[in-house]
This record gives C-alpha cells, sequence and structure tokens, in this order.
C-alpha cells in the first residue's frame, strides 16, 4: 500500500541568483525554441496553439548524489562528496545549465538533500529565478535484505526535486508517494494548471490542467527484483488513476518523468505502454518499439562502463484508451514468467557446452537469449513440473512463481496477487490452467496487447460511449545532452553526471476523447 501525504501546494522558496551564465528565457516569442552558441537550446516549430500560450518544456536530470560519485576506480569507496570544492562546482554547472535552458518544469533525481549547503544554494538559485520546489527525500526506516544494507544506509541522503515556474502555472496539489519498499522508493505527484487559458469556447475560457509525476525506480541487481520495479509503477498508476477519479480528471494529461533504471526493452516500459504512455523522446524522433530503434538512444553510462536509455519523460493522452490497470500488471508479471521461462532453458542448454568463467561465453549465452524462439510447449513444461497432464494447477503454478524468485521473498508477489494472477490465467475458471489458456493469456499476452493497441484509441465498444472536448499535449521536440547520447554514445568528456539531460517541448492541442466508464 502507497502511503501518501499532502503537502502546501503554494510554498515559496526565495533568494538570490548568483549564476556565471547568461540565463534568458531561451522560449522566443514565436513559440521556438533557439539554439545559440552554448549548444542549449532545440528548435521546434509552432502550431496554432501557440497563439493562446507558449509551449510546455519539461526537463528530467539524474544529477547524480555526490554520495554516489566515484572519483577514483581504485578506490570505489572514495566519493565525490569527500572534496567540497568538486561536488560544489559540478552542481553549480549542472545548475548554470538548467537556468541557462530554463524549463517551465524540472525534474530532478538523485539531489543530496542531506547537504545544507547545496540544497540551499539550489533553493536559492531556483527560487531567485521564478521557480517553486518541492522535494521529497526517499524512506529509509527499515532494512530487507544484506543486498540492500549499503544502499540502505545512503537512501535517506538524496531525493526528488521538482521545481515549476509559478508564473506559467498553479499547483492545484502535490501529493507524496511513499513505497515504503524494499528499495525505500518514492515518487512525487503534482495537480498543475497552466496559467495561460488556452482558447475561449462557448462554455468559456478553457484551463489545460494535467497530472506531473517525478520518481527514481529500484535499480535492477539481479533478475529477482523485476517484480518489484513493476509494483513501483503499479503503486504509482494506482494513486495517479484514484486522483483523477476523485477530482473527475479522465481528461487530463499525465506526463511521467524521471530516472527508471530500465530500458525500453523491459517489461516496466512494456507495462506502462500498454496504459497508454508513449515515450516523448521516441515520439518526436519517430522512433519506434522495435529492436532496430531500442539502441538508437542512450541517456546513462554506470560505474561498470555500460550504457543504456533509461531516462524518460512518459506521456499519456486523454484520448487515449487503457487497459484496465489490473490485466496490465497481470500481463507484465506473465512477462516475466516468459522471459524466465526462456532464461532458464536457454541457459541450462548452454551451460553443458561452454565454461561460464569464460566472459565471452557469457556474452554469447545472453545475445543466443534474444535471438532465441522457444517454443511454448516447452515453457509450459517448465511452469509444470512432473506428470500432471496437458494442465497447470494452482499449486504447480506458485511452485514455478517460487523458482524464479516471485514468491517467497520480501519483495515478491503478495498471495492476493498471486491469485488475481492466477485468475487472470485461468480464463475458464475451473480450477487449472490448460495448454491452450496458457498460450492465450501467458505466451501470447504482448501480441493481444499489440492487436488492441493498433485498434483501441479510436474504438468505441460501447452505444452509451459520447465524446468529449479535451485539451493534451503534442510533442514537439526533444533533445538530449550531451548530444553524442542522441546518436548511442557516451562522450569521455562529459562530467556533469552519469546521466544525460532530457527535454521534451510540448504544445497544447485540443482532442476528441471518450466518456466511459473505465475499469482502474
Amino acid at each position: 500500500m502507497v502511503a501518501v501525504a499532502d503537502s502546501s501546494a503554494n510554498s515559496n522558496i526565495g533568494g538570490q541568483l548568483n549564476s556565471g551564465v547568461n540565463e534568458s528565457n531561451l522560449l522566443s516569442g514565436n513559440g521556438t525554441i533557439s539554439r545559440n552558441n552554448s549548444g542549449c537550446g532545440y528548435v521546434s516549430s509552432t502550431t496554432k496553439a501557440m497563439a493562446y500560450e507558449p509551449p510546455v518544456s519539461c526537463t528530467t536530470f539524474n544529477i547524480l548524489a555526490p554520495i554516489y560519485k566515484r572519483v577514483d576506480q581504485k578506490n570505489q569507496s572514495l566519493r565525490e562528496s569527500n572534496f567540497r570544492a568538486v561536488w560544489l562546482s559540478r552542481n553549480q554547472k549542472i545548475l548554470n545549465w538548467l537556468l541557462h535552458e530554463r524549463s517551465s518544469i524540472i525534474c530532478l533525481q538523485e539531489f543530496w538533500v542531506d547537504n545544507e549547503e547545496l540544497v540551499h544554494m539550489y533553493q536559492q538559485r531556483l527560487g531567485d529565478a521564478g521557480y517553486v520546489t518541492f522535494q521529497l527525500a526517499r524512506t529509509n526506516n527499515r532494512g530487507d535484505g544484506d543486498i540492500f544494507d549499503h544502499q540502505l544506509k545512503l537512501a535517506g541522503f538524496e531525493c526528488l526535486l521538482t521545481a515549476v515556474l509559478k508564473d506559467h502555472f498553479t499547483i492545484l496539489n502535490y501529493r507524496e508517494l511513499l513505497f515504503n519498499d524494499c528499495g525505500d522508493r518514492v515518487a512525487q505527484l503534482l495537480h498543475v494548471q497552466l496559467a495561460f487559458p488556452f482558447s475561449q469556447n462557448q462554455e468559456g475560457v478553457a484551463q489545460q490542467e494535467f497530472l506531473l509525476v517525478n520518481t527514481h525506480l529500484l535499480f535492477p541487481h539481479d533478475s529477482c527484483l523485476s517484480v518489484a520495479r513493476l509494483h513501483q509503477v503499479y503503486k504509482i498508476l494506482q494513486h495517479v488513476e484514484q486522483y483523477q477519479r476523485e477530482n473527475k480528471l479522465n481528461n487530463a494529461s499525465i506526463l511521467l518523468c524521471g530516472d527508471w533504471n530500465g530500458s525500453k526493452r523491459g517489461q516496466v516500459y512494456k507495462f506502462l505502454r500498454s496504459q497508454g504512455f508513449v515515450s516523448s523522446y521516441d515520439i518526436a524522433h519517430q522512433y519506434t518499439d522495435s529492436d532496430a530503434d531500442s539502441h538508437r538512444w542512450v541517456s546513462h553510462r554506470n560505474h561498470r562502463g555500460n550504457i543504456c536509455g533509461v531516462d524518460f519523460i512518459l506521456l499519456c493522452n486523454p484520448n487515449k484508451s487503457r487497459k484496465p490497470l489490473k490485466k496490465s500488471w497481470a500481463e507484465a508479471v506473465f512477462g516475466i514468467i516468459k522471459f524466465t521461462a526462456c532464461f532458464s532453458q536457454l541457459f541450462d542448454e548452454y551451460v553443458k557446452e561452454a565454461c561460464m568463467s569464460d566472459v565471452s561465453a557469457l556474452h554469447h549465452c545472453k545475445c543466443q537469449l534474444q535471438k532465441a524462439s522457444l517454443i511454448e510447449n516447452n515453457a509450459f513444461v517448465f511452469l509444470k513440473p512432473g506428470d500432471h497432464g496437458n494442465f497447470l494447477t494452482y499449486s504447480a503454478f506458485c511452485e514455478a512463481l517460487r523458482q524464479v524468485n516471485l514468491i517467497g521473498l520480501p519483495y515478491g508477489l503478495t498471495s492476493e496477487e498471486t491469485k488475481e494472477l492466477w485468475m487472470q490465467a485461468d480464463i475458464s475458471g475451473n480450477g487449472v490452467v490448460e495448454y491452450e489458456e496458457f498460450k492465450r493469456r501467458v505466451w501470447n499476452s504482448e501480441c493481444a496487447e499489440l492487436r488492441e493497441e493498433n485498434c483501441s484509441e479510436r474504438t468505441r465498444d460501447s452505444e452509451n460511449d459520447t465524446e468529449e472536448e479535451a485539451i493534451g499535449f503534442n510533442v514537439k521536440n526533444a533533445v538530449l545532452s550531451p548530444r553524442e547520447a542522441e546518436k548511442g554514445m557516451w562522450p569521455e568528456n562529459y562530467s556533469l553526471s552519469d546521466h544525460a539531460r532530457l527535454t521534451v517541448v510540448f504544445s497544447p492541442v485540443r482532442m476528441q476523447c471518450s466518456q466511459r466508464g473505465t475499469s482502474l
């Protein structure tokens, strides 16, 4: 269960701006963002909507807390936090860039909340530049095992920070989502209204409202944490939908920002896609979810030197149909089971032929896994140990989940969730899952998801549906900085963070959306 805390939505943090960079607003009068000599800024086209209000720009950036930044490869315990001049200089540069770009919304992760000097610097400069800020530290009130011991000692020292330009928005509400889970993760939810009326129609002036979320998901230290990461997203979506229902905000767009610690190929991303969210960066560059486009850009290089795209600004417009959340959740967990079944069998087969101490052998094994297409019957046998006929019982299902670490661990599925998952798989409700049911609900669930998505946006399945006009967002442009990240590369001379800065420009747009009872 997510703990929710309401905070004052209109807190104002003042102070003086002390910046050595030109911090003029890069949003020009014609609704474009122009590039200047500093390499900052992005070009976007104008639309009719721009005549009514300026575009909305949003930046998400994991600024790498000094307590995590390694400064000596030979001494991994030595961190930047030990050297005031170093972390102070780096964070001053980060602020210079943020204020130079002057996005209307800034979402930061790994903000070093335990250092009063750094906190004061951010609050002072952002406040004087016209931003209202909200910060939320990770919870740190319990431990969940050895693999988290080190992280738990540091968890309370970094947090989320969201900054919003006061002249552009009115903050109608602010909530803090405390997951109280094994990773002590949290999320911020802001209910935002644009200060500029979009346009005037027969019903009067239209004011655009939307929901904004900033979060930082658990890092996948091992595959056992896949379901914990899904839990975190599930909790966010549950709370967002509850908030929409309570405040009659079905026609509001949703922006999910942050470091998701997972790529487009992971179950978290697929889960969000099934709920109508799209990657703003990929929309701007016309990239798809295909394997060919999955590595076109990166946004993070970890301490091992691996690079991947993990930072997203995800958009869900009100005209996007969404599956019932429980159904999407079940399909995401089935996806983990499917992947684990494939991996388990391929790994067992390959280990017989290769020395697993050989790094190249491990790499080859992973490549083989990516290319393989396992016959579903083999996976069905994996879930159905022993000779129980051509069906899967609930007890065998639970045992299979235990084998792949989806249950039996503090951060695994609860008994209630396991039963719900079984009900989703047992279509006929006869107490067993037959082979044909398995193929439909587990093995081919992603195919069904894609088929539904292709026809769901404008499909009306009820004669009682009515259409209303809503205001959503068009993605105008999106840029990663450093620019090499847009080509799937990481520059060696980049030192601001181990993450790229992602900025997306949106423009308001009118759209028609259906009003129907949606299962939340």
